[in-house]
């Protein structure tokens, strides 16, 4: 039986990307803004779950919090440790999750057909199953460390394994015949000062590009395989609040967010202080057998199995003895070998060349 873990294809982007302008209609992008307010509070990044086994307590994206705090980001500042972290753990929470539905009005973005016909034609794959939809809030001073998102492979997902090994799945090639491409959507419903949008279509290796944040605007892409992030947003001072593992931000009325630690308020913004994002994720399937197999379980990857193949791979090139390092060790040794991040940058190219897509000509 031929091994189904070799390393069959190079790890390049898809290097299509697809623009929005408009995405939704004037009065939907204002009620996205609404829909925000109704949710009305969003915790940090930091808070999502970690597991047993390998690199137990470490956080989620350890792959990309450990690049950030030694690379200083996109354009390599050197900062305190503390502010690093406070400056990356932004406010997140989710609006849908398959058939899940948490908050009314949210269903026809979900079921966006512009989303939908983009994500067939980045894929080439007919079957779209819309999977996710989520928040991302960015206070000033914050920034999203350059990374690419978590993949999910049969068997092998977010909710029960830890992140930043499926990253690591993804970029090392070896579990190709059980990774679910996913298309992702970034949208965007009003004005913010920074917060760019920077990713690496043409390669880690490539010069990136920055979007601007703009009103009722969006783009589709393969992030699992493209490097990307988020520039700092804008700050008076250049600061970013004493933020905490736990804080929240919440709605305050009258167009204000607050942070706040239990009871005590830690600051507070206005809405054309924040950035404000909703991503919509899709499973891309070649037909209904390949959907089958993810309903049905019936060719599920395994952690163990994943493990070995990576450790058998590390010693064959001789980044391992024959005994293992420490666990902790080998979770660094395993992020080194197979996530290749872009070097910090000082500059990016402007927006152009994209395959772009109109959501009025492909709904």
């Amino acid at each position: 039986m031929p091994d189904r873990t070799r390393a069959i294809k190079p790890l390049m982007p898809a290097n299509t990307w697809f623009p929005f302008d408009p995405l939704l209609t004037d009065a939907q992008a204002r009620g996205m803004l609404d829909l925000c307010e109704r949710y009305g509070s969003y915790k940090m990044y930091s808070e999502e779950p970690t597991f047993e086994g390998i690199g137990q307590g470490l956080p989620a994206r350890w792959d990309a919090a450990r690049n950030f705090i030694r690379s200083g980001g996109r354009f390599g500042r050197s900062e305190d440790l503390h502010v690093l972290a406070a400056r990356t753990n932004y406010f997140r929470e989710t609006y849908a999750y398959g058939d899940e539905i948490r908050i009314d009005g949210i269903q026809p973005f979900l079921r966006h057909e512009g989303f939908v016909e983009a994500a067939r034609r980045l894929h080439r794959r007919p079957v779209i199953v819309p999977a996710i939809v989520y928040a991302n809030l960015l206070v000033p001073g914050q920034e999203l460390a350059v990374h690419t998102d978590v993949p999910e492979f049969r068997g092998v997902s977010r909710k029960t394994h830890p992140q930043w090994l499926l990253v690591a799945m993804r970029h090392s090639r070896f579990f190709e015949d059980w990774r679910m491409p996913i298309a992702t959507g970034v949208s965007w419903y009003h004005d913010s000062r920074g917060g760019e949008f920077a990713f690496y279509p043409d390669g880690p290796e490539a010069a990136p590009v920055a979007l601007p944040v703009r009103f009722n605007t969006a783009v589709l892409l393969d992030t699992d395989t493209v490097f990307h992030g988020v520039d700092r947003v804008a700050s008076e001072k250049g600061d970013v609040a004493p933020l905490e593992p736990g804080m929240r931000l919440a709605f305050a009325g009258a167009g204000e967010w607050c942070i706040v630690d239990g009871e005590r308020e830690v600051a507070r913004y206005r809405w054309d202080d924040l950035r404000f994002s909703i991503s919509w994720k899709a499973y891309c399937f070649r037909d209904e057998t390949e959907r089958r197999l993810w309903s049905e379980h019936s060719d599920d990857l395994t952690v163990d199995v994943v493990v070995d193949r990576l450790v058998r791979d590390l010693r064959d090139k001789g980044k391992l003895g024959a005994s293992l390092p420490e666990d902790r060790e080998l979770v660094d040794v395993i992020i080194d070998e197979y996530i290749r991040y872009p070097a910090p940058a000082s500059a990016c190219v402007p927006a152009i060349g994209a395959a772009k897509v109109s959501s009025r000509a492909i709904r």
